[in-house]
């Protein structure tokens, strides 16, 4: 049976090995062979290793000063450090004691306690190994995901008109050395304009006093930012959408007339196949597109209305006002990838039996649309093994009734 090895020694072996140690010399220092720390190496894959020429030891060259045998090295404590902290402080033993019985200075057991102790001022070596193994994971929880209360006093301070400044000073005065109940400023913007990090409402920010919808960098030259930088991305779109599993999941374009002078919009559920097509007389702007889309989908219950997939088209800058109005997620494509909206692109192949290329499509009022679209959705699919998408839409609104 082989020999199993503790992540900390893992952990010391690459440390020691991208610190500039050589092969032999890293294993060496963590107890292990060096076809392990090979094995390892090829297991993380990293780069391929090359043999250091004219070095007798073999992999990558002299050991630098960090080395062992070369000077003091910086290792992370292991659970075996922790226990005999927990041992040497249940004994009553100074700091200095306990750092010369595991190898290490005054100041590392110092910061050690200071981190990893309890709320008691006790010290637990397994429950302090496991908060600073949870310290250390990358990426980290971001704070206001987890603490939905501390997100409502940021809603009620930032409705009264409060700076995020004046938030995070605030809370550092009224919970001191609590970490867990106070943000910086950095923090609250970053929940603000990054959809993705925290829990605080949709639109809160338009309570900032310059009521910006972007934020603003000052090192970089001013240009106008792509709409969706801070967009959810399809790659964030939840399992059940992909295995169309739960219904309610949209995908959604335009389907343009001659020279993009016209357009309609479509929208196609991903588990019925149900089609909506949006009337855009005129324009096919970003508020008009918005506006058609709050209209049509507006209607919908609820449990039919959990995502949007779409492109990356400037139609839907105004994604934002969408979700607000429709309680919704909007999720888009990855430049130049139309054929992650599958479902809506077959659709609209379909729909161009009626809106067809290099027409005017402005000529179709909205009762046209409501014809083509009821047409499309009472035609049997194979995929639907031969049932229709507004059977199977019917069939989803009689369950939930």
């Amino acid at each position: 049976m082989p020999k199993l090895f503790s992540y900390e020694t893992r952990e010391e072996f690459f440390e020691l090995f991208c610190g500039g140690c050589s092969m032999p010399a890293a294993t060496a220092a963590v107890g292990v062979a060096v076809s392990t720390g090979m094995a390892w190496w090829r297991q993380s894959g990293r780069m391929e290793l090359k043999m250091a020429t004219g070095h007798r030891g073999g992999l990558v060259g002299d050991p630098p000063a960090s080395c062992p045998g070369r000077g003091r090295r910086r290792r992370g404590l292991s659970s075996e450090d922790r226990a005999v902290i927990a041992a040497g402080l249940a004994a009553q033993w100074s700091y200095a004691q306990i750092g010369a019985s595991i190898g290490r200075d005054t100041s590392v057991i110092s910061r050690e306690v200071a981190r990893n102790r309890g709320d008691d001022g006790s010290y637990v070596g397994a429950v302090a190994h496991r908060v600073a193994h949870e310290r250390r994971k990358r990426p980290k929880d971001f704070k206001l995901a987890a603490n939905p209360g501390l997100c409502t006093r940021i809603e009620e301070w930032m409705d009264q008109g409060w700076s995020p400044r004046l938030i995070a000073q605030m809370l550092q005065v009224a919970h001191g050395s609590n970490m867990m109940e106070r943000v910086s400023h950095e923090t609250i913007y970053q929940a603000l304009y990054v959809q993705t990090r925290g829990h605080l409402r949709a639109d809160l920010n338009r309570q900032l006093s310059l009521k910006r919808r972007h934020r603003k960098t000052r090192t970089e030259p001013r240009k106008s930012p792509s709409p969706y930088a801070e967009a959810f991305k399809i790659s964030e779109r939840p399992a059940e959408v992909a295995d169309r599993a739960v219904p309610g999941h949209w995908e959604g374009d335009l389907i343009l007339g001659a020279a993009n002078g016209s357009a309609v919009g479509t929208l196609v559920e991903r588990s019925t196949r149900f089609t909506i097509l949006l009337h855009l007389p005129g324009r096919h702007d970003a508020n008009t597109v918005a506006e058609a889309m709050i209209r049509e989908m507006g209607q919908l219950p609820e449990h039919l209305l959990r995502s949007i997939t779409w492109d990356r088209g400037t139609e839907l800058a105004d994604y934002r006002d969408i979700q607000i109005a429709l309680d919704t997620k909007l999720y888009f494509c990855d430049p130049h990838s139309p054929w992650q909206r599958g479902t809506n692109e077959n659709t609209n192949r379909l729909l161009r039996f009626w809106l067809e290329k290099g027409t005017d499509l402005s000529i179709h009022t909205p009762t046209d649309l409501r014809r083509i679209a009821d047409t499309l959705n009472k035609r049997p699919r194979p995929t639907l093994e031969l049932q229709t998408p507004a059977d199977r839409l019917n069939e989803l609104l009689t369950r939930a009734a």
